[in-house]
């Protein structure tokens, strides 16, 4: 039964989890992050994101933290602590982790927490916490985490601060994509196209919306899917959302 709550929690926050609003630099997340760290009655946030592929080749680093001068010390604590686990668990599940810290009172509680999230083993820091992991496909996966001295989360704040976790991840991996992104912008009738086809609408219903022919339609959705460097149709349209082309 367990399991299937569970199931079900993870369900909720890929459906919540959809188009998130474009942010102009890194700076522009760290507000986003302290609000959600006073939701959860929290000290500090990290975000880890993991590198590399492959057996013993990937690993979690830190990009965004307010650990101030301790960033070093927290960073290698943390990740020699729980690192390997947090590989692990990404793989298989959603479900975020608490664990609480080596003072007796230094405790992370939730009132579901056999439904919401798992418990990591050993009190090996200084501090409790949790950590949201998020999943986008073949990279920007990781970790959005938050510390304390003690922690106690209601069932309906863990899953709000999952999904906008996810959304903070989002929005990180597309700042990546716009500095990588190739010079040559999109043009208003490939934006048009791609928001139209983000719809739901297939190129036949585009052609008639626009007033152009399908094999125009193709031609633009064609080029936009190369300047967006994508495979398909599919994966242009969801880069298209990241960079704030489309919504």
């Amino acid at each position: 039964m367990a399991e299937a709550r569970g199931t079900f929690t993870e369900s909720r926050v890929k459906m919540q989890v959809m188009r998130v609003p474009r942010s102009s630099s890194r700076s522009d997340l760290f507000p986003k992050l302290v609000t959600m760290q006073k939701s959860l009655k929290a000290r500090n946030f990290a975000v880890f994101r993991i590198v590399g592929a492959g057996p013993n080749k990937r690993k979690l680093t830190c990009e965004l933290e307010n650990w101030g001068p301790t960033i070093l010390a927290n960073a290698k604590f943390f990740v020699d602590a729980y690192g390997d686990t947090l590989l692990d668990h990404i793989e298989t599940s959603i479900l975020p982790l608490m664990w609480n810290g080596r003072d007796a009172n230094c405790l992370a509680e939730a009132p579901d927490f056999s439904v919401l999230s798992k418990r990591l083993k050993g009190e090996h820091l200084d501090f409790c916490g949790i950590a949201f992991p998020v999943r986008l496909g073949a990279i920007g996966n990781g970790y959005v985490i938050f510390t304390a001295s003690s922690l106690d989360l209601p069932s309906d704040v863990i899953v709000e601060q999952h999904v906008k976790s996810c959304q903070v991840m989002m929005e990180l991996l597309a700042l990546d994509e716009r500095r990588a992104i190739p010079a040559e912008a999109l043009s208003e009738r490939e934006i048009a196209c791609l928001q139209l086809a983000g719809d739901g609408r297939i190129s036949e219903e585009i052609a008639e919306k626009l007033g152009l022919s399908v094999h125009t339609v193709n031609a633009y959705l064609g080029s936009a899917t190369v300047k967006l460097d994508s495979v398909n149709r599919i994966q242009a349209i969801a880069k298209a959302i990241r960079l704030g082309y489309i919504h």
